[in-house]
């Protein structure tokens, strides 16, 4: 592989490949890293070579389109062997200044002259459609390229699973694993030591990782931000249990979920202009409470990054794979302003605007909820067992 810097400094990274007079796609991934970005570059790129197309790759997410421009030539030989790979080969951010914000944060508009140097990049590499793959804050920003004119479709990437407009998004199986992993090592250590464990997952502000993975994992409790909880209802759990002769409780909580006062626990960040509060904090907050409530040891594990690292599962490298490969249909066919979408069993499209208009949020009432309620796992909102389906047969 070699670089190459022109006199106006845009940074060419090169293997054997080079940009023929074929027409092009680019594609970039922006915002926080997951399972599955590979996955997603490797199939746009076979599927559009088959097409007749050359794939441009940009660097460091939208940061590589300007100032200076940055960018590798894809092919079916460079990008061989990554689709079992973690982390994206083009690279990510969630800085700079292409940040874009929405959800709870609201959205951010970008500098009109920012986007118009994104507008002269496209067309002077003759890019027939820009691939974005991101999270909500990239496809604000996307939907933003969109209305200026920039011909953009939108691949959906989120360990959150908080985008509206899909039913999945990749990179949430492999977090989801990532927690029923560290909820089994801690079961033994926990049982061991007659302990309570609190573990802390990612989410931002839904509870699908904790809910998800607290069920696949054997949690006892599993906090999120969807439902209302108290520390009185958590004990009553506990001691359920070693009424059981089970002396040992595994808490599953999601950074989002919300005390019991209200507040949120987040991370102290110095200029905090155009970005998301940093949540964390909350698993060894609850972890201390309880301590001083029961007479039993409690201890509290944070599993942050790790979601984010590794490979992806089978699901989501089949998932990011449709997803890279509709995405270059959605640009066959120039429908622009789209995201690719899941609709169990099919891939669909839906329009930015509509996927970044609000987050898809836990349903109380629905069936994760209640099969996690029927198995007794406790969420913090009542002081013992409640069936959801039926009450059990009189004797």
């Amino acid at each position: 592989m070699s670089v190459e810097i022109t006199e106006n400094g845009e940074v060419h990274i090169y293997g054997r490949e080079r940009l023929g007079e074929r027409p092009r796609i680019g594609i970039l991934t922006s915002g926080g890293d997951c399972p599955g970005l590979n996955a997603v570059i490797r199939a746009t790129t076979k599927t559009a070579f088959w097409l007749g197309y050359d794939v441009v790759g940009f660097r460091d997410g939208f940061e590589g389109l300007v100032d200076p421009i940055r960018y590798q030539v894809l092919s079916p030989r460079n990008t061989a062997g990554i689709l079992v790979q973690g982390g994206t080969i083009l690279g990510s951010t969630n800085k700079g200044r292409f940040a874009a914000r929405v959800g709870e944060s609201g959205r951010a508009e970008l500098d009109p002259r920012l986007i118009g140097r994104v507008a002269e990049t496209v067309q002077r590499m003759k890019l027939e459609g820009l691939i974005v793959v991101g999270g909500d804050g990239s496809l604000s920003t996307a939907l933003q390229f969109h209305e200026a004119g920039i011909p953009v479709v939108g691949v959906p990437k989120t360990i959150d699973n908080d985008l509206k407009a899909t039913a999945f998004t990749f990179g949430f199986n492999s977090a989801v694993l990532c927690c029923a992993d560290a909820l089994d090592r801690l079961h033994t250590t926990a049982a061991s030591h007659q302990r309570v464990m609190v573990l802390e997952v990612m989410g931002r502000h839904t509870g699908w990782i904790a809910l998800h993975g607290g069920i696949a994992g054997g949690a006892d409790v599993i906090l999120i931000p969807e439902i209302e909880w108290t520390y009185d209802n958590i004990i009553a759990k506990i001691a359920e249990r070693r009424a059981l002769e089970k002396y040992f409780t595994l808490v599953v909580v999601a950074e989002g979920a919300h005390l019991p006062s209200g507040g949120l626990v987040v991370e102290e960040q110095a200029g905090m202009q155009n970005k998301q509060v940093r949540l964390g904090g909350i698993g060894q907050v609850i972890a201390e409470r309880l301590e001083g409530m029961i007479e039993q040891d409690v201890r509290f594990v944070v599993l942050g990054h790790l979601q984010r690292g590794g490979g992806p599962t089978t699901f989501d490298r089949v998932l990011a794979s449709e997803y890279g490969a509709h995405a270059v249909r959605l640009i066959t066919e120039r429908k622009f302003g789209q995201m690719v979408c899941s609709d169990p069993p099919d891939i669909r499209d839906v329009s930015i605007a509509e996927a970044v208009d609000q987050i898809r949020t836990v349903d109380p009432s629905g069936s994760a909820v209640q099969t996690a309620r029927a198995m007794g796992i406790c969420f913090g909102d009542t002081p013992g067992y409640e069936n959801p389906f039926k009450q059990p047969p009189s004797h």
